[in-house]
């Protein structure tokens, strides 16, 4: 499963410990770091969400429905994992009374204060993580290996993780790519059918009977309720068949986004597998490297980088040492900036093997989606680690950079099936 999303390899090499995560949503609390909005008497409702077992942007779109405005309108910093217990800040163009009687199933709105400025994804600092990896596999030794070995690192491989895909149907990069090529029929019934064995059984056999049949006003009747985003668009193509770009459109805009970004995310896992593989250094720079460099902020991704020349390498390598900067990889879009040297190579040979060329991204097309490209640090700092074996489960206490994940630890730590964590 993790090759189809780009993950091919692991950094560490000890044993890994197995076991299991998300048994419980508890087992897997994310409480978002962010920057808080200046209070004002301006329009927007700024509130700490607590959410249980509720994908981002589905809890937006219920939260909307409940005060009667667009999903676009609501702020939030970032896309969290459904099976988890999740704090985060959000802000709502909406009368405050309004926000205090909204009611949902797990999920807890603390109304703090108003503002002139809305959340949005720049607010995030980074995410601080409580798990609990249950019925790990080995004696406490095989545990204080692995974790002696990341401790040493104090550094992960920077992969997006399988969430950016979606865990039970790792799909968004392939609807991404065909919205790229402008194939937009295989990108909607990549998106509503195409059925995948790892997913509840009723959704599997719903989405395979649309699939086969392509009857869509039947295939309305069998859908599961809970599959709202999918239930839209089969309702327009029952309605309206052959409008395959109208029925993209009743999606989110954003989460459209996400199809392209999930692409970029797919390229950049490739280009960090095959440096490993080749067993290029990934905390310390080679010529031809970018790196992007880490100082007031924690900017794990930019438009802009330092090549790294014979001239400059030492200097920069005592930095990357410093974690003041540290080396990257493309996320490949137009106007991207190009390693050369081992590194270019390896760029370049991705691109050419998915018959790529940059100014796709353009997407003359869909042109309110082009996504511009930029460099990302192919190594997170790993912040404020700690541990504790319970004789059975692994308790983890970490805080990583927004746009870092969790998954990126945990599979170097259990090694075990993705479907665990």
């Amino acid at each position: 499963m993790e090759k189809e999303i780009g993950i091919e390899v692991f950094l560490t090499k000890g044993e890994g410990i197995k076991g299991k995560i998300k048994s419980k949503p508890e087992d897997f609390v994310v409480e978002e770091i962010s920057i808080y909005p200046k209070p004002s008497y301006g329009k927007y409702v700024i509130a700490r969400v607590k959410s249980r077992n509720w994908e981002t942007n589905r809890l937006v779109e219920r939260i909307a429905s409940h005060l009667k405005i667009s999903p676009n309108s609501i702020g939030y910093a970032g896309i969290k994992d459904k099976r988890a217990v999740k704090y985060q800040l959000m802000s709502f163009p909406a009368d405050i009374n309004k926000i205090k009687n909204v009611k949902i199933p797990d999920v807890k709105i603390e109304v703090l204060y108003k503002s002139s400025t809305p959340l949005y994804s720049g607010k995030l600092i980074g995410n601080r993580f409580y798990i609990i990896i249950r019925n790990v596999e080995g004696r406490e030794e095989r545990i204080k290996k692995i974790m002696k070995e990341i401790e040493e690192m104090q550094l992960i491989p920077n992969f997006f993780g399988i969430q950016r895909f979606g865990i039970s149907r790792p799909i968004t990069h392939i609807v991404g790519k065909y919205l790229l090529k402008n194939e937009i029929e295989k990108a909607v019934m990549t998106y509503v059918a195409n059925p995948i064995k790892g997913e509840d059984e009723e959704s599997y056999r719903a989405r395979k009977f649309l699939e086969d049949t392509k009857d869509f006003s039947e295939a309305l009747k069998i859908y599961p309720k809970n599959l709202v985003f999918e239930r839209r668009i089969i309702e327009y193509l029952a309605k309206n068949p052959g409008e395959w770009k109208n029925a993209l459109f009743k999606l989110p805009r954003n989460l459209i986004r996400i199809f392209i970004h999930a692409y970029q995310s797919y390229l950049f896992n490739k280009v960090l597998s095959l440096r490993i593989k080749k067993e290029i250094p990934l905390n310390e720079a080679i010529e031809g490297d970018i790196v992007l460099p880490w100082e007031k902020e924690m900017v794990i991704q930019g438009y802009n980088g330092i090549f790294v020349t014979r001239d400059n390498i030492d200097k920069i390598n005592k930095m990357i040492k410093k974690q003041r900067c540290f080396p990257s990889a493309p996320i490949v879009g137009y106007n991207f900036i190009k390693a050369s040297g081992s590194a270019g190579e390896i760029e370049s040979k991705i691109i050419e093997d998915e018959k790529l060329n940059e100014e796709d991204f353009k997407m003359p097309h869909m042109p309110e989606f082009a996504s511009r490209g930029m460099r990302r640090i192919i190594i997170a700092p790993l912040r404020h680690l700690k541990w504790n074996f319970d004789g059975e489960n692994l308790h983890l206490k970490f805080f990583l950079p927004k746009g870092c994940y969790a998954t990126s630890l945990l599979r170097e730590i259990m090694k075990a099936d993705v479907y665990s964590y």
